[in-house]
């Protein structure tokens, strides 16, 4: 081979190119290849994995469009473009093009969330705030749209500058829809499903404005505000309490186990009043619950005593009317310490500090000084 063939084919190795785009990024939507003053040379190699389409600019004009595959670009298989350049036999010389590569892949684990709670009338518990958050996927189906209305001049556009945009979005098709569906709070988790198709199909030409499919959307969760949800917590531990009186006795279980652990609890009488404390917190929590007033029957009558139950040997007993608590006096079994508790009382108290109960002790002498 002589020299002048040599120089020949190193000329026409010269004029060969590959135009390919090989993406690690996972996050690129549209990346424009880089050629320098943008030359393409003829004959070049126009490589379209798949997962990707290749797009010819020329003079800002979208022209020819490649599918997955190899191609030598001739005149034969840019048509558009060769028309905007006016060839008319095909071209020998190197040619300007701009060529932008588009990922029609499938974006995934694309997280959308109420920014500011979203103000609701519930049917239970009227004015309502909640909060959602959930995962979309999309991916770009119409090529050429997304190019001419997202896209623009921009060399490399990732997801994550569209990402706000479509999450601004999301939201307020999903407050639009949960309006609509009139669903009380407590019976949105029932209903997540059927909110994200419904999500799919009332956005499906926003995305379509941007050259882009919404494959799915899914509701990962709605919360109510802390407050509620404490509210509706203490809801629940009233069902669970259920029977009660059995709580009442829950209770004066817990006091006694409490009084048998503890070794400075002042025996007999530290047992009386721990028992007697938490008996009066069931009562108290009983009455409350089940709505009783401080007097569920008729008054006592005039200058009678109501009728008083009392803390006598770790166990409760009674209730005791005047005549009752008098022989109980007199035979020691209430002494000027025991505890007594009547309905409307809040805590167990001594029987010397009860105005009406303190008189019977009159009669009845003090202890013995030790």
């Amino acid at each position: 081979m002589g020299i002048w063939d040599k120089v020949k084919a190193g000329i026409s190795h010269e004029l060969i190119d590959i135009i390919q785009w090989l993406d690690d990024s996972r996050d690129t939507m549209v990346y424009r290849f880089e050629r320098y003053n943008n030359e393409i040379k003829n004959g070049a190699k126009l490589v379209v994995r798949e997962g990707q389409v290749a797009a010819f600019i020329e003079e800002g004009k979208l022209a020819d469009v490649f599918q997955p595959g190899t191609y030598t670009l001739t005149t034969q298989n840019l048509p558009i473009l060769a028309t905007l350049k006016g060839w008319k036999y095909g071209f020998e010389s190197p040619f300007k093009s701009e060529v932008y590569f588009v990922s029609t892949r499938l974006f995934t684990d694309r997280k959308w969330g109420t920014k500011n709670p979203i103000m609701l009338r519930d049917s239970e518990f009227g004015m309502v705030r909640l909060r959602a958050f959930g995962n979309a996927a999309y991916k770009i189906s119409d090529p050429a749209a997304f190019l001419r209305n997202v896209v623009g001049t921009d060399s490399r556009f990732t997801v994550d500058e569209l990402g706000d945009q479509l999450r601004d979005m999301t939201v307020a098709r999903f407050t639009d829809a949960l309006g609509e569906s009139k669903l009380a709070a407590l019976d949105i988790a029932a209903h997540q499903d059927e909110l994200g198709k419904t999500l799919i199909g009332k956005m499906a030409d926003d995305f379509a404005g941007f050259g882009l499919q919404l494959a799915s959307l899914t509701i990962e969760n709605i919360s109510l505000p802390p407050e509620v949800e404490a509210a509706m917590d203490k809801r629940t531990s009233m069902g669970v309490l259920g029977n009660l009186g059995a709580y009442t006795q829950f209770q004066a279980a817990n006091a006694l186990e409490a009084a048998a652990k503890n070794p400075n609890g002042g025996g007999v009488a530290g047992l009386g009043a721990q028992l007697a404390a938490g008996v009066g917190m069931g009562n108290v929590m009983a009455a409350g619950l089940s709505g009783a007033s401080a007097q569920s029957g008729p008054p006592p009558v005039p200058g009678a005593i109501a009728p008083y139950f009392a803390a006598i040997n770790g166990q409760q007993v009674g209730p005791f009317d005047g005549a009752a608590l008098k022989g109980q006096i007199a035979g020691g079994q209430i002494t000027r310490e025991t505890l007594l508790w009547k309905q409307g009382m809040v805590n167990w108290t001594a029987a010397s500090m009860v105005s009406d109960v303190a008189p019977l002790f009159a009669s009845v002498p003090p202890p013995l000084p030790k």
